[in-house]
């Protein structure tokens, strides 16, 4: 691949293109790798090790949970991996390319056509319609008009809410936003998708519900999911747990 600094978002295509056909086959290949990844916050008190060493990597079509105590770096960890803050020292590697070797236009680019994220809060743009939200990233990548559209509607038809499509979020219950959310995460095939506490919003059936469509989509459809949970009925539940505490891994667990 050309790790080439010049590169920039208007190569977006080639780029995500060539991440996506990196060598990705087979039960066994590698989706994620994180390697001595460390962060470090400066604050009024002194320096705070948020995250230390963390070394683990993740296979294609894997669900694993992050758990830990408030406090322990979950959130912390998922922005380095969907490469939303910098590590201090360490590598992200996402289809055997580490993240963090891309300039700022090339993660961008890479983050939009890769990395699927479901947030606890939706994060869905409450102005205009279901559909323009879902089809939001395939726009942002270059996707043609006509394609994002029908692959947005193909994925609320699946996800129950297509008759929701020219609505806004903000007219919808929890469970269905939360279901947007998901389909929007979806649009550009990302290799992994980061849900950070997807069902904390969400009432208990309605929590296992959305929790339920994560399973179908990894043990189905073959997504890599890793999820942030401070419910350990749901971390017990995916096929392996990550427990962090104060910034280190403390088990790694096949459920």
């Amino acid at each position: 691949m050309n790790k080439d600094k010049s590169c920039n978002v208007g190569n977006s295509a080639k780029l995500v293109t060539e991440l996506t056909e990196i060598d990705n086959t087979g039960s066994n290949s590698i989706a994620l790798g994180v390697k001595n990844l460390s962060k470090i916050f400066d604050s009024v008190a002194g320096k705070v090790v948020a995250l230390d060493n963390i070394n683990f990597t993740v296979k294609k079509g894997e669900f694993v949970s992050i758990v830990g105590p408030s406090g322990s770096g979950k959130s912390t960890l998922l922005n380095m991996i969907g490469a939303l803050d910098r590590p201090t020292s360490g590598n992200v590697y996402i289809n055997g390319v580490d993240i963090f070797s891309l300039n700022d236009s090339q993660i961008a680019t890479m983050r939009n056509g890769l990395i699927g994220f479901i947030f606890q809060s939706f994060n869905l743009i409450n102005r205009t319609t279901v559909l323009n939200n879902v089809k939001l990233p395939g726009t942002i990548s270059g996707m043609n008009g006509s394609e994002v559209n029908t692959r947005a509607m193909k994925i609320l038809k699946s996800l129950g809410i297509a008759d929701k499509a020219t609505q806004k979020p903000v007219n919808l219950s929890g469970g269905q936003q939360q279901r947007v959310a998901i389909a929007r995460s979806l649009v550009n095939n990302p290799a992994i998708i980061l849900a950070d506490e997807p069902t904390g919003n969400l009432d208990t059936k309605t929590g296992e519900d959305v929790f339920d469509m994560l399973k179908t989509l990894s043990h189905k459809f073959k997504r890599t999911i890793i999820m942030v949970t401070h419910n350990p009925e749901l971390a017990e539940s995916t096929d392996r747990s990550i427990l962090l505490k104060d910034g280190r891994i403390e088990q790694d667990v096949i459920n």
